[in-house]
């Protein structure tokens, strides 16, 4: 296990393009930290520089107190799972696993402890002489990620390594890969594009937009206290709404904004239909759109008067009909405050 230290780390490529801009960034000794981005953000290219697939322009990254920088990728210690699997096609499950492990000239014993173990914890014991023709998906991520337990690195290193599974399968993945974390307590890096598993994954979550760390905090605190307009709509699903004070004095004139504050942005979950407003409610009137059912609750799309588009969340089946006009409230503590810039409003002296 070992801690990770990025220092203003930057990538510039032939042409000028920059594509990491001065990242620095703490990784805490058996932490779980998750990139998380649209693409073309740079979390792919960040966690190459890490693993030493991808050189760094200026800056410094340093793994258990080393500074790696010059280091080849097979010097750094890490174990890296990628998307695509990258295994050997014409060698078994457990020449796979065992095939790094007796390059470095390891003992037949260890390597077959190793494998054991690693097969045990993944439930692919039974899958040891197959080959990769001869699994499913699912199965082959199982065993790339057994090929990087049994190198007991100092770090694991994930390139969305479930992007390639189907729904149902992905959430399983998730689920197993966080438990599989927290019991070899391995420092992990882990780049996604999608939210929802970040969510799910991480210990920390940190938010690139092009090229730059946007916000870096656990999962909650980045949904309850976004740091920009940026994050508050890219975490959460279906995405936090965001109006404009124009669009505001258009939809409920009534409320006016402090000078500080541009836009204001509310959850889905933070919106319910209303019969009479109070004066600690924010209140808007909206056409109903359409109606998503989930399952156990429905996604309502509809439309302000002024045009702008509101998601909002009801429990169950939804008995609203398209076209119908509603009266949505949002207490004042539920409201988040931006400013011109996309940044959160600390203090604002809110809505009035």
């Amino acid at each position: 296990m070992a801690s990770i230290t990025i220092r203003d780390v930057r990538k510039t490529y032939a042409g000028g393009f920059e594509a990491i801009k001065g990242i620095s960034l703490d990784i805490a000794d058996g932490e779980m930290v998750v990139l998380v981005g649209p693409s073309g953000c740079g979390k792919s290219t960040l966690l190459r520089m890490i693993a030493g697939l991808e050189a760094i322009s200026s800056g410094e990254i340093a793994i258990d107190g080393r500074v790696v920088n010059a280091l080849e990728p097979s010097e750094r210690d890490i174990a890296m799972v990628f998307q695509n699997y990258a295994l050997y096609p014409h060698m078994t499950v457990r020449q796979n696993m065992s095939y790094g492990l007796k390059n470095r000239g390891m003992a037949a014993a260890e390597i077959e402890r190793r494998i054991a173990a690693a097969a045990s914890s993944l439930e692919i014991g039974s899958l040891l002489e197959r080959k990769p023709r001869q699994l499913s998906g699912g199965q082959r991520q199982r065993v790339a990620m057994g090929r990087a337990i049994v190198r007991e690195p100092k770090a694991f290193l994930f390139d969305e390594p479930l992007s390639n599974l189907d729904a149902k399968l992905r959430v399983q993945m998730r689920v197993e890969i966080r438990k599989l974390q927290r019991t070899l307590s391995t420092t992990s890096v882990y780049v996604t594009h999608d939210q929802m598993e970040a969510m799910t994954l991480a210990d920390r979550l940190v938010v690139l937009n092009g090229g730059k760390i946007e916000q870096v905090g656990t999962p909650i605190e980045l949904y309850e206290r976004p740091a920009t307009t940026f994050v508050a709509a890219f975490i959460g699903s279906p995405a936090m709404n965001l109006i404009s004070a124009e669009a505001l004095a258009v939809d409920a004139p009534g409320v006016s904004l402090a000078p500080n504050v541009s836009t204001i942005g509310i959850r889905p979950e933070d919106l319910n239909v209303a019969d009479t407003l109070s004066s600690s409610m924010l209140g808007l009137a909206v056409d109903i759109g359409a109606i998503e059912l989930v399952g156990a609750e429905s996604y309502v799309h509809a439309t302000t008067i002024g045009g702008v588009e509101i998601i909002f969340r009801t429990a169950g089946r939804s008995v609203m009909t398209i076209g119908s006009r509603v009266i949505l409230q949002a207490g004042t503590g539920a409201v988040h405050f931006f400013d011109r810039h996309g940044r959160r409003v600390a203090t604002p002296v809110g809505l009035s």
